[in-house]
């Protein structure tokens, strides 16, 4: 037997050439996408954290006004990477994608970092008093802002799904070097996320604003450098499909040409490959379900028997492939408002923590961005429990190799988010009460109550995306059709992207509705006189009906199973068998 034992899963070099599984990949490749991870990410809450302090601090926006341009650039920065992944999928691969896109990050972050630093590009401040900026100065600052969230649409969706693809499915030693990869991936992302909002929210508001941007540019910069650091170990997916969102258009288009046409008794009468045809191209065979059988008509053998030759029925694997995209689509709907509570942290949270007593003894005051650090905080603290005393020990309970499904995982999250903003409501009654009694109605004045009354929300919601944030980019990698993993993934940043949007639309309605007619607004620029609390409590009912929509929606999804050839520890080939893809916990 060949000494040299190959990747199984038709990975390969940069180059094309297969690869050995001995010398690439593997969490000692990943060990250089985790770095970048963390410096990115450090780079991108640097921006994001105390962006909407800026806005109404440096270029005097209105409160209404720049909570709506925050979310409005979050969105898009979540939106783009669709068309990042859809360019990864069907043309260029992860890593040239990737490659491309982290070029015009680094240029937008320059290019913002020159925006607040040179004289010519920012208002004129004089004794502290900032004069508004001109049309030239918004420009250029927004579209350094833009030329961000056009870079990070081609990093995101591909640099997670580029290092998942460093594990082999069909290794099992392998397998288990991945379960816990997206856990531990996400640890990383909030390394990077609290040194952004301990260190550099402070710079920002201390030292200058040059400074807190110049170092997160620099670090993207270093960031990009560990990256390419780890090229020639690096494993490349080669692409099965030409173009995977055609497939699924194909699909559609099939099952209506075969509307009228009856399917038959059992699914082994529709039409799929042999067992044989997987194992020689790598692909992956999924197994039929009983849901949305319309589709099923796509892959009627007679189907097309009077139709071109050169439009055969599509196969079964096909068929699955667009039941799982709508399956996930049904799940994305009701992850929209979560990801709208979410935004509530650099937005909404911050303002209303530059009301509060933020002095922690006589000369230090705390930004209130900083207190995002205690989601970090809370995420850094729960992963290692969730992974290492959690699934360990609702495993034993369950036997389910997770511990709990992926699902149940979010619906934990959503429960505990629905209970942070009940708290935030509850703290907000509370301010206003204090308000009242003080006689506190002053834009500028500050009430008499301890910004850490705000804690509680904050941790709450960094526990909640453990269960979260990670259990949906799992979900979306682990339920994509598999040529179509980035373009997958994209359904965890497009909700949230959807989810600021979404928080951009209620704000603005919300404060025109309440603010007609001479009334007050609940979201004023003065959050003193104003009811933030009446739109806390309106987030809190919207979550509570949503949580409800996503328990209906879960209990009618059916998970994929697909079939893959495995292999043993000497690289022969073992019998086929169900593809188990569920995570037990990092192993190195």
């Amino acid at each position: 037997m060949d000494t040299k034992c190959y990747t199984q899963d038709g990975t390969v070099d940069l180059r094309g050439r297969p690869v050995q599984a001995s010398k690439t990949g593997k969490w000692k490749a990943c060990a250089f996408l985790v770095g970048y991870e963390a410096f990115e990410r450090m780079a991108f809450y640097g921006v994001a954290s105390n962006l909407v302090n800026y806005l109404t601090t440096q270029l005097h926006e209105e409160t209404v006004a720049s909570v709506r341009n925050v979310n409005n650039w979050s969105g898009a920065v979540w939106i783009t990477p669709i068309l990042g992944a859809y360019i990864a999928d069907t043309y260029l691969g992860r890593y040239w994608t990737f490659t491309v896109s982290s070029l015009i990050y680094a240029m937008g972050m320059i290019l913002l970092t020159m925006a607040v630093s040179f004289k010519f590009m920012k208002p004129t401040c004089t004794n502290g008093v900032c004069g508004k900026a001109s049309p030239l100065q918004i420009a250029l600052f927004y579209s350094a802002l833009y030329i961000v969230a056009i870079g990070a649409g081609g990093t995101k969706p591909n640099i997670s799904t580029f290092g998942a693809d460093q594990f082999d499915d069909f290794n099992p030693h392998e397998k288990k070097l991945k379960v816990s990869f997206f856990n531990w991936w996400m640890f990383s992302s909030f390394l990077g996320a609290l040194f952004a909002t301990l260190c550099l929210v402070y710079i920002q508001e201390n030292l200058g604003w040059g400074l807190g941007y110049g170092i997160p540019a620099v670090g993207l910069l270093l960031s990009l450098f560990i990256f390419y650091l780890g090229t020639p170990i690096y494993r490349h997916k080669v692409r099965k499909s030409k173009s995977p969102a055609r497939e699924l258009f194909q699909v559609l288009i099939a099952a209506f040409n075969n509307r009228k046409l009856q399917l038959p008794n059992s699914p082994s009468e529709l039409q799929e490959f042999e067992q044989q045809y997987y194992i020689q191209t790598g692909k992956r065979q999924v197994h039929h379900t009983p849901v949305l059988r319309c589709l099923d008509k796509a892959a009627i053998k007679d189907g097309n028997s009077n139709a071109d030759s050169s439009n055969p029925s599509c196969t079964v694997t096909q068929v699955e492939g667009v039941k799982l995209v709508f399956g996930m689509v049904l799940i994305w709907l009701v992850t929209l408002i979560p990801s709208t509570i979410w935004a509530q942290i650099n937005t909404l949270f911050v303002k209303q923590g530059t009301t509060l007593d933020r002095n922690l003894g006589p000369s230090f005051q705390i930004p209130a961005a900083s207190l995002g650090s205690f989601v970090t905080f809370s995420m850094l603290l729960s992963v290692p429990m969730y992974d290492r005393f959690f699934v360990p020990l609702m495993r034993k309970k369950t036997g389910n190799p997770r511990g709990i499904t992926l699902l149940q995982r979010l619906g934990i999250g959503f429960v505990i988010q629905v209970t942070a903003i009940a708290i935030a409501y509850a703290v907000e009654v509370r301010r206003m009460h204090v308000i009242r009694v003080h006689h506190v109605f002053g834009p500028k004045e500050i009430v008499p109550m301890s910004i850490f009354w705000l804690l509680p929300q904050y941790v709450l919601l960094g526990i909640a995306d453990v269960f979260n944030a990670i259990g949906l980019l799992e979900f979306f990698y682990d339920q994509s059709p598999e040529d179509m993993q980035s373009l997958g993934t994209t359904f965890f940043t497009s909700g949230i992207g959807v989810g600021n949007f979404l928080n951009s639309f209620l704000v603005t309605m919300v404060d025109k509705i309440t603010g007609t007619g001479g009334g007050k607004s609940w979201i004023g620029n003065n959050l003193n006189d104003s009811h933030l609390d009446y739109y806390y409590g309106f987030l809190l009912v919207i979550s509570t009906l949503n949580l409800g929509v996503f328990m209906w929606a879960s209990s009618r999804y059916i998970y994929k199973e697909e079939t893959l050839q495995a292999l043993d520890e000497d690289c022969g080939r073992i019998d086929a068998k169900p593809l188990d893809t569920s995570p037990l916990g990092l192993q190195v």
